[in-house]
């Protein structure tokens, strides 16, 4: 794989692409801007068959904001796109790495996450995201309660419980996940609340799988459901169970990674009396499902905050704090998804959340959502000739940062 911080390598391309930006025009294939409007895109790079990579720069009270955007067509049965992570919920690895080990044709970074726990010495920070997560059908892991959340401030109405995804009928849309989960003991079932998440709610029970990883699950019950730096919860259990079984009770969460075939309960407060109750050898069974609000079934799904509905900037959004920032919209009643990252480079002006949902409209989404900013934003893609991975952004950080999920897209043709 070949790793690389930059624009277009097609010489052509490039040429087309900078003069249509110096003449204020579009090159030909280019969406054209109204009169009047800062936003000027270059002619796009075709990536792979319903993929196509372009640049364009737009106006904002402190400059020039430079970005970079990946155009999918999921009316062409080429393509598909899933949610790339790193083997594991606990688990971060850079973007080009995660696009590179699954052969994706583009990636942007994907969901905020539990990057760094200063308010609670000596507790592993998880690197586990906030949101639900679903790669092929399979579910990782639920929604955090609200307060536990990292990242800028939600509008009125949103939840951690957010996601852009694509169905099996594979048209995109903004939906809400759920987590429904029971714990089926002798004395009677017990609400699940959790699944493989870094925060469990007060009085909650979690259910951590082979997919968690090695990391402790200490943090789980750390804060409160309005507190993310409240301190860690004194009342706890951990209890394993395995063939229906359980094998193993503990005062405390534990680490190291969950055996294939076994589940681990972590219970807080009242979670944590309803599960003292267990004895080794109790059968107890578990089942969980994300349920959605939308007519099909999910098959991938990524956390993240709605700014844009039917073509219009939610209400509530910040804007005032500007930062490097990636999104994902979708246009077309879902037949076409946007995945956008601004560039980081020194000097390139940042965006407000709301100026983020004004940009994601006018380059075409009729929804969108906010998706991890900062030093984690990026975008790559995979070149079409030498098959190397390439950072088409300049991440803010001056490397890319290791990151829990990405949006990856992928084209067989």
């Amino acid at each position: 794989m070949t790793q690389r911080f930059g624009r277009v390598r097609i010489v052509l391309t490039a040429l087309v692409a900078w003069a249509a930006l110096a003449g204020g025009g579009v090159a030909g294939g280019a969406q054209a801007a109204a009169a009047g409007d800062s936003l000027r895109q270059v002619a796009e790079v075709p990536v792979a068959p319903g993929v196509a990579y372009g640049e364009f720069r737009t106006t904002v009270p402190r400059g020039i904001a430079h970005g970079h955007l990946l155009t999918v067509d999921l009316d062409d049965p080429r393509v598909t796109v899933d949610l790339l992570y790193p083997g594991a919920v606990g688990a971060r690895s850079p973007v080009s790495e995660l696009a590179d080990a699954r052969a994706a044709v583009g990636a942007v970074n994907g969901d905020f996450f539990n990057i760094s726990e200063t308010q609670h010495p000596g507790v592993e920070p998880t690197g586990a995201s906030v949101g639900p997560a679903i790669s092929s059908g399979r579910r990782l892991k639920g929604a955090v309660p609200d307060g536990q959340r990292f990242g800028p401030a939600m509008p009125p109405g949103a939840t951690t419980e957010d996601v852009l995804g694509i169905g099996y009928d594979h048209r995109a849309r903004l939906d809400r996940l759920s987590l429904r989960g029971t714990v089926w003991t002798p004395d009677g079932p017990l609400r699940l609340r959790g699944l493989n998440q870094y925060a469990l709610p007060v009085d909650g029970i979690g259910a951590y799988t082979e997919l968690w990883g090695p990391v402790s699950r200490q943090r789980a019950t750390c804060g409160t459901d309005t507190d993310r730096a409240a301190p860690c919860s004194a009342e706890t259990a951990e209890v394993t169970v395995r063939g229906g079984r359980v094998t193993e009770l503990a005062d405390r969460p534990g680490a190291g990674g969950v055996a294939a075939g076994s589940v681990v309960l972590v219970g807080r407060e009242e979670g944590a009396r309803q599960l003292r109750k267990l004895r080794l050898g109790d059968p107890v069974h578990i089942s969980h499902r994300l349920v959605g609000r939308g007519p099909v079934p999910l098959r991938f799904a990524v956390g993240g905050f709605p700014i844009v509905r039917e073509a219009q900037p939610v209400d509530g959004l910040d804007a005032s704090a500007a930062a490097v920032r990636t999104a994902a919209g979708v246009g077309d009643d879902g037949r076409v998804l946007y995945l956008m990252s601004l560039d980081g480079t020194p000097g390139e002006a940042g965006m407000t959340v709301r100026e983020l949902a004004e940009l994601m409209s006018r380059l075409g989404s009729r929804d969108a959502v906010d998706l991890d900013g900062g030093g984690s934003s990026t975008l790559v893609t995979r070149d079409p000739f030498s098959r190397d991975v390439t950072v088409r952004n300049h991440p803010s950080g001056g490397a890319e940062r290791p990151v829990p999920n990405a949006v990856g897209v992928f084209s067989f043709g």
